[in-house]
Order: structure tokens, then sequence, then C-alpha cells
């Protein structure tokens, strides 16, 4: 895990930014028109999922953002930290699911409180890579909802979690799932996490013998008001770009947000 620094956001594609690159191009040789046209967001579907990807608090490869790009039946905002459940975000109005790559220390009592009502009113949750060492100080965000937490100190006669990066593991299914649904076992170039608390309660969906790893890489909480997904994996470039992450992400967005995933 790299050292905690702010991170930079990408939005969704503005109007306004789409035309800057139209003229931008149209000087060395391109029309405006043509120009705009190749930076024109893909339409989406009118049933698409809206997924409010949530960013900050920890640098990340660019890459990440193409995990859920290009899919007309994903419809992907970006709303990154210290923005982040400002206002209330709505299940069924606002998004259907949350995508949370971020690590932020805490968040204000306001922000909790939109971030719990979306929870408990049924809002999907998929929580990704490094955000498991984030929010550490609300006990009812990692044990109820995400059942993880990455342990930054040693606490209660258990030692800190380590990490490591760049090891090459083996990723195996270990329940059948709409989240597993196409996938089988995969290797894959990652950073690895090791003695986290990861709750009795959850069910898991892939597993790794890697012995920088705990064996639970991936898993689905039992919080009884939303669906939620929890992943390890996601560090870098070559997990961003691997086929089966993406899929796992895919597949997981979709469930979280009840929808099903084809195999």
């Amino acid at each position: 895990m790299a050292p905690v620094k702010p991170s930079t956001s990408m939005p969704r594609f503005r109007p306004a930014a789409a035309a800057l690159i139209a003229l931008t191009l149209g000087a060395v040789g391109l029309s405006p028109a043509v120009a705009q046209e190749l930076f024109r967001p893909a339409p989406k579907a009118k049933d698409a999922v809206r997924v409010l990807f949530v960013t900050g608090g920890h640098d990340h490869d660019v890459s990440f953002y193409s995990v859920l790009d290009g899919q007309d039946d994903l419809d992907v905002r970006v709303n990154p930290h210290p923005n982040a459940f400002r206002g209330e975000v709505a299940p069924g109005r606002d998004a259907d699911v949350v995508v949370f790559y971020d690590m932020p220390a805490a968040m204000a009592p306001d922000q909790e409180a939109h971030l719990r009502a979306f929870v408990e009113a049924g809002g999907g949750v998929v929580s990704l890579h490094h955000a498991i060492a984030g929010r550490t100080g609300w006990r009812w965000w990692w044990e109820e909802v995400i059942g993880g937490r990455y342990l930054e100190a040693p606490e209660g006669g258990r030692p800190a979690s380590t990490y490591k990066h760049d090891v090459e593991l083996t990723v195996r299914v270990a329940a059948a799932h709409p989240v597993t649904a196409g996938l089988e076992t995969f290797r894959i170039l990652d950073e690895t996490y090791k003695g986290m608390w990861i709750s009795p309660k959850v069910t898991v969906l892939l597993t790794t013998d890697e012995a920088t790893s705990d064996g639970p890489v991936a898993w689905v909480s039992p919080y009884p008001k939303a669906r939620v997904v929890t992943i390890q994996l996601g560090h870098g470039r070559e997990a961003h770009l691997h086929p089966s992450y993406r899929r796992l992400v895919r597949n997981a967005v979709l469930w979280a947000a009840r929808r099903t995933p084809q195999g």
C-alpha cells in the first residue's frame, strides 16, 4: 500500500471540455465537428445502472478508470473526496450502486449520515482494494457493512496488517455466485494484504494460497439491507487491465445494483 496522499480525479466528460479538446485538435488539422464527434460520450441504455465512483485519499493509476468504461449499461459518475456524500444520495434517484476506490481517514458527520442513509435504503456497495483501509474508525462501516478492515497499527493483540507490491498470485473461485459468474482460476500481478480483520459472517467468493496474502480476496457481506461486495484485488495497471478482474468488478456492480450478471 503506497503512502497516503491526495489523489486526482477523473469526472465524466463535460461538454465544455469536449469542445475545448475539439478546438485543440482542430488546430492540428481535424475540423471541430470531427474532433468533437471523437470525444462524444457513448449513449447509455435507458435502464443503465447508475454508478457513483468515489475516489480520493490514495493515489492510483489512471488505468483504474478503464475498468467500467465504455459499457452502455453502466452510467458512471465520479464523485471524489472531499466532496463525496456532502449531499444526499438516494437509491433509485441518484445512484443504484456506489463503487469505493478511496481511502479517507474519516468523513465528516454529514457525509457519514448520507452514506449510511444510502446503504440502509438498499443502495448497493462495491468496495475495492485500498478502500478497506479507509473509514477504519467507523465501526458500523467496517464491521457490519463491508465486513473487513486493514489494521494500520497493532490492536487488541493483533499485529498490524501488511502489504506487498508486485506479487503474482493465483486466485480461485471459492463459491458459485453471480459475482463469480464466468470466472475460473486466474493468475494476476497485484498488491497483497495480510493480517486484515475479516468478518466470520461473510461469504467468501475468491481465495488465494499466496503466502503474503490473506486467503479470502473477495467476499459478500451479510448486511441485510443492501447488497455489498468487497474485493481486495485491484492495485495497479496489471490488475485493472486483467480480463478476469474487469469481469469480477462488472459482475459485482451489476449484482450490487440488483441486476443479473451474465456468465
